[in-house]
């Protein structure tokens, strides 16, 4: 759910949220990683918990901030201080699915506590500000030994002579093998346009599209991959040896 039009939900859910004399809400939803940010997971979860509660709680949304940012990172969230900044000039309440969405961090909580801003979290709404602390203080130790066994576990793996890391260097070094022997399979068609005079990554870009042949992920070929392709067959260097001309330099890696 990459757009979400709160306002056409909450119409449909409470029509009766168009009078001025409701609440206003600002909603925060925060993700771990960027790559969750883009596909939508977790966000949906969240919104449908802060949609369930203004259903329930009738008022009207002003706007939505939605962040990717590790959980245990208390600074650098401008999404959040936007969203904090926007609540303080319309008094607003910041609504968030989860405490722990906003940090496992207990200073952090304690400043937003006395930041002079109203927040729920949805999944705990009846919570004081007393409950919220002692949450808070759970949820940051919880990091704390999350991050203490890895680094433990670590310091057991080095101790048994397992080389850290390996495991990605030889899936590295796997790829690039892939990625060479699929180069391969390209030789002939490079090697027959070369042959033709083709001197440019855009003119076998071009040759190769006339010839309707597949690139390397199955689609068409573009300059990106007709370089890479170029670079894995080691036939870049030779072009320009066979024409050392500046431009020619320039124009291989065009």
């Amino acid at each position: 759910m990459t757009e979400f039009n709160w306002h056409v939900l909450f119409a449909l859910m409470q029509p009766q949220a168009i009078e001025h004399s409701l609440p206003r809400y600002c909603l925060y939803f925060r993700v771990s990683t960027q790559k969750q940010g883009e596909s939508g997971l977790g966000l949906d979860a969240q919104r449908m918990a802060v949609a369930r509660y203004v259903a329930g709680h009738p008022g009207n949304v002003l706007s939505e901030f939605t962040e990717a940012e590790s959980g245990k990172k208390a600074s650098n969230r401008p999404a959040l201080m936007a969203a904090l900044d926007l609540c303080r000039k319309q008094r607003a309440t910041l609504l968030i699915a989860k405490l722990d969405r906003l940090a496992r961090n207990v200073h952090f909580i304690s400043g937003l506590l006395e930041a002079n801003v109203s927040f729920v979290a949805v999944d705990q709404p009846t919570k004081d500000r007393f409950m919220m602390h002692v949450q808070a203080a759970f949820a940051e130790e919880e990091a704390r030994r999350i991050s203490l066994r890895t680094r433990e576990a670590l310091a057991a793996a080095k101790r048994r002579g397992v080389v850290i890391g390996a495991t990605g260097s030889v899936l590295a070094q796997q790829h690039k093998q892939q990625a060479a022997d699929l180069a391969e399979r390209f030789r002939p068609y490079f090697q027959r346009l070369a042959h033709q005079g083709v001197r440019t990554t855009a003119g076998f870009r071009d040759g190769l599209n006339a010839e309707h042949v597949p690139g390397p992920g199955g689609g068409s070929w573009h300059l990106p991959n007709t370089y890479r392709t170029l670079k894995r067959l080691h036939m870049l260097d030779h072009l320009v040896r066979l024409h050392p001309s500046p431009t020619n330099r320039l124009q291989l890696a065009n």
